[in-house]
């Protein structure tokens, strides 16, 4: 968003988020759409105690669209002709 020159709130619901992007012109797939249902972790992982724990499941399916949405941001970056940075762990 920086790098485009989105301003953005500091808040962590990252369908708000998706939403600026996509007002300044930027699209959104589908699969990274799905990536707003992570927002619930960014408040329940902080204040324990307010949800119930996530099942081994839910982070699974969790890890895996976190690690969907940062191939994505690599790929734009690869695109716009910027350095791919590699924020990824290797494996």
């Amino acid at each position: 968003m920086i790098r485009h020159g989105v301003e953005f709130p500091y808040v962590h619901d990252i369908a708000e988020l998706l939403t600026l992007l996509e007002k300044a012109g930027h699209r959104i797939p589908e699969s990274i759409r799905r990536v707003e249902t992570l927002t619930r972790f960014a408040v329940f992982t902080r204040y324990p105690g307010i949800a119930a724990p996530i099942s081994h499941e839910e982070y699974e399916e969790a890890l895996k669209l976190a690690e969907e949405v940062v191939l994505w941001v690599q790929e734009q970056f690869e695109t716009q002709g910027g350095k791919r940075p590699d924020i990824l762990p290797k494996k």
